[in-house]
């Protein structure tokens, strides 16, 4: 196992298979010295374990932990390209859209799941850039879907 994957173990996390594309995209790709993943959903087993709207039937600390289930699942989608995750130098950018109602403001808050989870795995490499943006809706009605951009290391 790779260092990273040690510690995602040391958090009791497992990379799961990557999603298959429910489109006509892929879920990462390699552009010079960095990887974007496509927006991952966050499915276990292939099933979301919520849906709806953050603020409504979705609380603020449930879509948190979502996001960073959607953040391993992207993980997973950068591995499944690269190989070993140690290729990593550092996480760059996180994105994430969170299915909010017209009233919700929290999504900074929401998208701190996925932060923390890059923070306590990569240390002070997964510190990154990010947005949080508040939408209407998302596929399949899951309340965070979350992106990736991380540069990897000189010679990977």
């Amino acid at each position: 196992m790779s260092r990273i994957e040690d510690a995602l173990a040391a958090q009791g996390l497992d990379l799961p298979p990557v999603a298959a594309p429910a489109g006509s995209y892929v879920p990462a790709l390699r552009v010079g010295d960095q990887v974007l993943t496509s927006g991952q959903l966050p499915f276990v087993d292939g099933a979301l374990p919520l849906t709806g709207a953050v603020g409504g039937p979705v609380t603020q600390a449930q879509a948190a932990d979502l996001a960073g289930t959607a953040a391993l699942n992207a993980l997973a989608a950068v591995k499944d390209l690269i190989g070993d995750l140690d290729l990593i130098e550092r996480v760059v950018k996180v994105t994430g859209f969170v299915n909010s109602t017209p009233d919700f403001t929290g999504q900074p808050g929401v998208l701190n799941g996925a932060s923390e989870l890059l923070g306590a795995v990569f240390g002070e490499a997964g510190h990154h850039v990010r947005s949080a943006v508040g939408v209407a809706a998302l596929p399949l009605n899951a309340p965070v879907e979350v992106e990736l951009t991380v540069l990897l290391r000189a010679g990977a």
